[in-house]
């Protein structure tokens, strides 16, 4: 089992900057592959950036790739998403998502989401 809780979201301004953290409880946390989605109003909930186990390998959707930057601290179990040069398109629930390691990739378990809202 794995909790998970999101911080850091907020409202900023075009072209501004946010970091997103998830705190993890449970003792596995490095077993897990960490991921970030979002949904924005009247839309899917879409993938947004993953990140191996020992955060050696990252993973973004097209849409962020040089934007976002995705972390993981497992000492710490937080795994983070630097958000630069930020987009009104970006406005939405982020969450948190750990899944375990195998095919075909599924996440398990979430958090509650954190709203970020960005300004033109």
């Amino acid at each position: 089992q794995v909790q998970l809780v999101e911080s850091g979201g907020g409202l900023v301004q075009a072209g501004g900057s946010l970091r997103l953290s998830c705190a993890a409880s449970g003792r596995t946390f490095s077993n897990y592959r960490m991921g970030w989605f979002r949904q924005a109003p009247g839309k899917e909930r879409e993938f947004v950036a993953a990140v191996s186990t020992s955060g050696g390998t990252t993973y973004y959707s097209d849409s962020v790739k040089g934007r976002f930057t995705i972390s993981r601290d497992n000492a710490e179990k937080v795994v983070y998403l630097q958000m630069n040069s930020l987009k009104p398109e970006d406005t939405a629930v982020y969450y948190c998502a750990a899944g375990p390691v195998r095919i075909p990739i599924t996440y398990d378990y979430w958090g509650q989401g954190t709203q970020v809202t960005v300004s033109s």
